[in-house]
């Protein structure tokens, strides 16, 4: 893989670590603006919300730009919103920021994800965007939990701080990195705007968006609420938390590094062995939870075949958006998002029911079944290289 790939990954790390970092730092915020928690929750609202509208909107802004200055411009911008988060007394300044950093967020992974794919020959865009998403799950192991660890102990701006700098070397990576000239699409003619947009059409680039989106959604349902069961149900301290959540982003790495080797050659592979195992596991775990070493080996199991599949599918709208050169990766970060945000509603409205903090295991199995009911009888549309009269 080419070395501009790592360093796109590297802001990828940076971009993940500030989207998941809030988790640890709510109360801290809240206490220093002196707004209730659930106001303060509402920047994690915000950065979803800027990500799904920002992946298309500002890539089809950023879509005649050459892609270093683009990637280089959004990275800083990214930068610049954090410190001004870092100093600000305001908790609507805050709150703005946020939505600035969505947005940036939003722009770079769509041109980074189109800029990756056409760094490699065209069989090879599962691993590129495996190495893409490395970034992300790294950020999970180790970069949340040490964002938390500095929160703790020098307080929440210092993570603040901390995401800027790191935004700093990646920027540097990208200006030596990646290549000065437009990408192959831009350099022999590309469609219209509106030609890209009309992919979006296309029965079956929709069908592997929703399945990417259902399948993101059971992740990321459960991801939020992990902690609960981590005290809870398995009656472990709360130091425990931030294990669990390492062990579910090295499942998450292995998953995605794995499903990288596979999701060009393999796609229906991954989906027909891995899709079934990740519904079964949801609800083993939510049966588990309370069985201390079953809960933590489950953890990174999940971790592995939901980052496995996930990253699968989003390959497939990948190659499913092809005839949308500047738009593909905005499409791929809409799915990932819309499942982002979706997920953690549908868990938290199981919180009050018989289930209790389990409840958002048995969501996340439901969310998995209803994407396999779909996919599997249509695995052969979902993994077909090319475009069949059947559903176009």
């Amino acid at each position: 893989m080419p070395l501009p790939l790592y360093l796109l990954a590297l802001a990828v790390f940076a971009m993940g670590t500030s989207e998941f970092m809030l988790a640890g730092l709510l109360p801290d915020i809240a206490s220093d603006f002196d707004v209730p928690v659930g106001t303060a929750g509402t920047l994690t609202s915000a950065f979803a919300t800027g990500m799904i509208v920002g992946a298309p909107l500002v890539a089809a802004l950023a879509r005649n730009w050459p892609r270093r200055p683009a990637l280089l411009g959004f990275v800083l911008v990214f930068a610049a919103a954090h410190a001004v988060g870092a100093v600000t007394t305001d908790f609507r300044l805050l709150f703005a920021t946020r939505v600035v950093a969505a947005l940036t967020n939003a722009g770079f992974l769509a041109v980074a994800l189109t800029a990756a794919t056409g760094l490699v020959s065209p069989d090879r865009k599962g691993r590129a965007l495996a190495v893409l998403l490395s970034g992300t799950t790294v950020a999970t192991i180790a970069g949340v939990p040490g964002g938390s660890v500095l929160g703790t102990a020098l307080g929440w701006r210092a993570t603040f701080w901390a995401v800027a700098v790191l935004c700093l070397p990646a920027a540097v990576g990208i200006l030596k990195g990646v290549p000065a000239g437009r990408g192959k699409d831009e350099a022999t003619g590309r469609p219209a705007l509106r030609a890209e947009f009309a992919r979006l059409a296309r029965p079956r680039l929709i069908l592997v968006m929703l399945l990417g989106a259902l399948v993101n959604a059971a992740t990321f349902g459960s991801l939020t609420f992990i902690a609960p069961v981590v005290t809870d149900s398995a009656g472990l301290s709360e130091l425990w938390i931030p294990v669990a959540l390492v062990l579910f982003g090295a499942g998450s790495f292995v998953g995605v590094t794995a499903a990288g080797r596979l999701s060009d050659r393999s796609p229906g592979a991954v989906i027909a062995v891995g899709g079934p195992l990740l519904l079964t596991g949801w609800p083993v775990l939510a049966l588990l939870a309370d069985e201390p070493v079953a809960l933590l080996t489950l953890v990174f199991v999940q971790g592995a075949l939901s980052f496995a599949l996930g990253s699968t599918l989003i390959t497939r709208v990948l190659y499913e958006a092809a005839g949308a050169p500047t738009m593909a990766g905005s499409y791929a970060t809409a799915a990932l998002n819309v499942g982002a945000a979706v997920g953690p509603a549908v868990a938290a409205a199981t919180l009050s029911t018989e289930a209790g903090v389990r409840g958002p295991f048995w969501a996340s199995g439901l969310l998995v079944a209803v994407a396999l009911l779909i996919a599997l009888p249509l695995l052969t549309v979902v993994t077909a290289r090319r475009s069949t009269g059947m559903v176009e």
